[in-house]
């Protein structure tokens, strides 16, 4: 417990800073009320804040309007004798790294699935079409399944959440860490930082509590660093993590082509795409920007360029960026030396906050993030991969419609057909929707080519399917 002195000085801090009406509603307050509003306000970062509000301060905070935007140069699915030949050194190449055990993954695992109508961290998600393996489970399965592929691999590094923090590790201590050993998965959590008012004051979400939030998923590699996970990774020998978000079933953290290529060809920060589905797909698309890679927004995209298409009649910009990346660990050394080296993005929202007598409502006020993707610009020569999306992207975002539980169990079920029909298996009966209701655990086979030299394995009758699973 904080003493009257400590109290004192912590009032002076936010005094000195403006920020003196955070302790309006203290009074209120019992012992260990006030002991959870001096706790909170002492995370705060006033130095920070303060960049904050200079960020949402008149026209200059928006930055100089880019001038040029160019495609990106992608390494293609369709792939003619030179690539092919360079594909197979990269093979050889990557999968040399995950038998070497110097590969790290790096899961980004700090949302809740309330959206989807779950209560708990959205990696405990059930999201097979069969088993109802949970998104956790599904990895850790894929994990052992590149183990016993290549004989070894670095440690599983999961960065979770305030929220999403001691549920996801009772969760993994729970089922025994899916066989994987306990010292081979790493939990590290994810900073929150303050919301801002209009006036560039510390929004509270209650009067013992500011209102904090996630400092978005370019915060991992800060909390790497502070965390002393980036000091575990070099401790065991990863010198490149592979990098995927908890929503995406389909992820193959384990690729040996992406790993291979993105070595070969000396670079720091890689990243796949696919295909946008059509001009108005919502989705971030891999671009230069003024000579730099980057992600550009949907939003930041000019419209004409968003529409415009070649000679063959394809988009120009079609890279659409599925947060699958690869990252040197010396790079995110470099990136976190005194602190994170990337910029804020600056969100203007509705925030539900607290007023000074207790009472609910929401305020027109800013929300600040960081994109691991803006470190594209600054890792020099990059790998971008494109990789078949029914193959490798199908999100988990959205309760129903498109990106939901129920597209991804559909997007699987297609997958798995398409490769029992190549090998020449009878499919099961489709159901009510035209599914062929199949699901293959990943350590039964990691992709098509395994799946094909095991064809000859029967699977398993479940729940009108066919599972094919060790």
């Amino acid at each position: 417990m904080r003493s009257a002195i400590q109290a004192d000085l912590l009032r002076r801090r936010f005094a000195d800073a403006g920020q003196e009406h955070v302790f309006a509603g203290e009074r209120s307050l019992d012992v260990a009320g006030r002991e959870r509003l001096y706790a909170a306000l002492a995370t705060i970062d006033l130095g920070l804040v303060a960049e904050f509000q200079r960020l949402t301060r008149g026209p200059a905070a928006a930055g100089v309007a880019p001038s040029r935007f160019e495609p990106a140069e992608v390494f293609p699915l369709r792939r003619g004798p030179s690539e092919l030949a360079e594909e197979r050194r990269a093979r050889q190449r990557g999968a040399e790294m995950l038998r070497a055990g110097t590969v790290g993954w790096l899961l980004v695992a700090g949302g809740q699935a309330s959206r989807l109508g779950h209560d708990a961290p959205k990696g405990c998600f059930p999201v097979t079409p069969l088993t109802g393996t949970s998104l956790y489970e599904l990895f850790a399965q894929k994990l052992h399944a590149a183990r016993a592929r290549h004989g070894a691999l670095g440690p599983w590094y999961v960065m979770t959440s305030e929220a999403t923090d001691v549920p996801t590790r009772e969760y993994f201590e729970r089922e025994r860490y899916f066989g994987l050993d306990p010292r081979d998965v790493v939990f590290f959590r994810q900073s929150m930082v303050p919301a801002l008012d209009t006036a560039g004051r510390i929004l509270m979400a209650a009067p013992d509590a500011p209102f904090l939030a996630p400092n978005g998923h370019g915060g991992l590699l800060a909390a790497l660093a502070t965390s002393g996970a980036l000091e575990h990774a070099r401790d065991r020998g990863v010198e490149t993590f592979s990098y995927f978000q908890v929503d995406n079933p389909l992820a193959w953290p384990s690729d040996p082509l992406f790993l291979g290529l993105h070595a070969l060809r000396g670079a720091r920060m890689s990243s796949k795409v696919v295909k946008k589905r059509d001009a108005a797909e919502k989705v971030g698309v891999l671009g230069r920007v003024d000579g730099r890679l980057t992600c550009i927004e949907y939003s930041d995209l000019p419209a004409t360029l968003r529409e415009a298409r070649d000679e063959r009649g394809e988009l120009v910009f079609w890279a659409g960026n599925i947060a699958l990346h690869v990252l040197d660990r010396a790079f995110v050394e470099d990136l976190t030396r005194g602190g994170l080296q990337l910029p804020w993005h600056v969100a203007r929202k509705r925030i539900p906050t607290t007023a000074a007598d207790g009472v609910r409502t929401e305020v027109e006020g800013y929300k600040f993030e960081t994109f691991v993707f803006d470190a594209l610009s600054l890792a020099g020569p990059s790998v971008v991969l494109e990789v078949a999306r029914e193959r490798e992207f199908s999100p988990v975002k959205n309760k129903d419609g498109e990106d939901s539980a129920s597209t991804a169990r559909r997007d699987q079920c297609r997958l798995f057909a398409s490769w029992a029909a190549r090998a020449g298996i009878a499919l099961p009966p489709p159901d009510v929707e035209g599914l062929h209701r199949i699901e293959v655990d990943p350590r039964f086979a990691e992709d098509e080519a395994e799946f094909l030299a095991r064809a000859s394995a029967k699977p398993r009758e479940v729940a009108g399917g066919h599972l094919y699973a060790p």
